[in-house]
């Protein structure tokens, strides 16, 4: 007896697994319900509205109306059918709104339904439905296609899991962070799944590490994505292809909730979700701050930035926002980490705001270098940076140096904080990386939400529309998150925060500055 429960198990698994794979034809079907593409790469048409006016099939594929799972989307007041071979093979047939019943559909009446626009009754369909004229070879495709649809589930996505992947280094200065922020994904997806899941699925994390070089983090997401079959990314690290992420998932299809460390406007891409703000919204969060609260008149400016092309990019775009903002002068300052000196003495005169990209290091060093040089303007930087050197600069910057923080801890809920906490204590982790452990966390909650919205039968689509659907959604440690169309940042602005380095303490200067994102 127990062999024939074991085989039923491996049976069970097996179908699970073997419903990804389709047969060449099914997966010609596919590529014409998705994108209205024949065999061959040959065109599609459809004839549509009363005129029968033809168009390429491409421009309105099936899956634009009736959705990538077949169940139909409401659009523009029609209301599209099932159409799962389930739900159109009936035995008994349907009968429709409008009072109209029909049998069951089989492969000729599809294709009745498809070509003329009638159902296995005769009944006119409705008269937004595009009639398709294809081969009978595509028309057989199409067909085989339908039968396995619902089955035709996107990658880590099974019966009782759904995987997610991220890409965390545990090698090089970037080590430690990492751990900080696998800890966090792991102890608040633990959370969940102590919750019974969500959707009867437990949600599993694969986590590989990135490497230091481009080449490196190219194989390691190719892993995640060709040999885990992750569903979506969460909270990733990966500075070293920071710029090209967004891009590479956007080819792949696949959703990324809470990058970590970004210097790119990861925004452009939709499939990308910003729990937290950047560094660009932080930045100009700071330059918002020093134009319209410090008084300065005819201000000179110096944006300072490490020899990196990411970096760079962001720093110009900050001179530009300073300039906008009516800064006199705004120069630019590609520094090396190991040598900045007379350079940086010689870029400095006359600027009264200092704003700073890179690590604690080099803006410790900096710091030391302005005051060698008698110089002590205004310096601004963003928190995840140089929060951990802050204390260690010359006191003559006190109250001088402007920090940016996405979250104040003013803003956490008790319920967020215990949660937090309780993650903190189950992974053996101290108070520090906060600003990544925020951020790992909020992303997980979101991404969790998300999961819940888009219901049992989730795809990545749906997750997309789901997340894009929230607005005033509360992580527990961050003030209200919203998205939207265009809109893949939950939170765009920055607390600012003084530091005096007599009292050795960070005093916070009040409201969240919010930034557009005309930028």
């Amino acid at each position: 007896m127990w062999r024939v429960l074991l085989l039923a198990a491996y049976l069970a698994q097996a179908s699970g697994a073997l419903a990804l794979e389709l047969s060449p034809e099914e997966a010609a079907g596919r590529r014409i319900y998705l994108e209205g593409v024949g065999s061959a790469n040959g065109e599609i048409s459809a004839r549509v509205g009363a005129a029968d006016t033809l168009v390429p099939a491409a421009l309105m594929p099936c899956a634009n109306c009736h959705g990538a799972d077949g169940r139909g989307r409401p659009e523009g007041g029609v209301r599209p059918p099932d159409i799962t071979w389930r739900r159109l093979s009936l035995p008994y047939g349907q009968t429709q709104a409008n009072g109209r019943s029909h049998g069951p559909y089989d492969d000729g009446a599809l294709a009745r339904a498809v070509s003329e626009g009638v159902d296995p009754a005769g009944n006119r369909l409705d008269p937004a439905m595009p009639r398709f004229v294809m081969s009978l070879r595509d028309m057989a495709s199409l067909s085989a296609y339908l039968k396995r649809l619902e089955d035709d589930r996107d990658p880590g996505v099974e019966e009782g899991e759904l995987r997610l992947g991220t890409l965390l280094p545990t090698r090089g200065p970037l080590a430690e962070p990492g751990h900080t922020v696998a800890a966090v994904l792991r102890g608040a997806l633990a959370q969940v799944n102590d919750a019974g899941g969500i959707h009867g699925r437990q949600l599993k994390l694969v986590v590989r590490d990135p490497g230091t070089s481009p080449q490196a983090t190219e194989r390691a997401l190719d892993q995640l994505l060709d040999e885990d079959r992750v569903f979506a990314l969460l909270a990733p690290m990966v500075p070293v292809l920071d710029g090209e992420l967004s891009e590479r998932i956007g080819t792949a299809g696949v959703p990324l909730v809470g990058p970590v460390a970004r210097f790119d406007e990861a925004s452009a891409n939709p499939l990308v979700f910003n729990a937290l703000p950047g560094l660009r919204e932080q930045l100009f969060a700071l330059a918002g701050y020093a134009s319209s609260d410090l008084g300065l008149k005819q201000a000179e400016a110096l944006v300072a930035y490490p020899g990196d092309v990411r970096q760079q990019v962001l720093a110009e775009d900050l001179a530009l926002r300073l300039m906008d903002q009516g800064w006199s002068r705004v120069r630019l300052l590609g520094y090396d980490a190991n040598d900045t000196d007379s350079v940086l003495r010689h870029a400095a005169k006359g600027a009264q705001g200092v704003f700073f990209l890179g690590q604690s290091e080099a803006f410790a060093r900096l710091a030391d270098q302005l005051q060698a040089a008698n110089l002590s303007p205004y310096l601004f930087a963003a928190s995840s940076q140089v929060a951990s050197s802050a204390l260690r600069i010359p006191s003559s910057f006190s109250r001088r140096l402007f920090l940016a923080y996405p979250f104040m801890p003013a803003d956490w809920t008790p319920g967020g904080e215990a949660a937090l906490l309780a993650i903190r204590r189950s992974q053996g982790l101290g108070s520090q990386h906060a600003v990544l452990q925020v951020g790992a966390y909020c992303a997980t909650v979101l991404l969790s939400e998300g999961l819940k919205r888009a219901g049992r039968e989730v795809s990545r689509d749906k997750l997309v529309s789901s997340l894009e659907g929230l607005h005033g959604f509360r992580t527990g440690l961050t003030p209200a998150l919203s998205f939207g169309p265009g809109q893949r940042t939950g939170l765009a602005g920055a607390y600012i925060v003084t530091v005096d380095l007599h009292d050795r303490s960070f005093r916070p200067l009040g409201r969240f500055i919010k930034v557009d994102k005309r930028f």
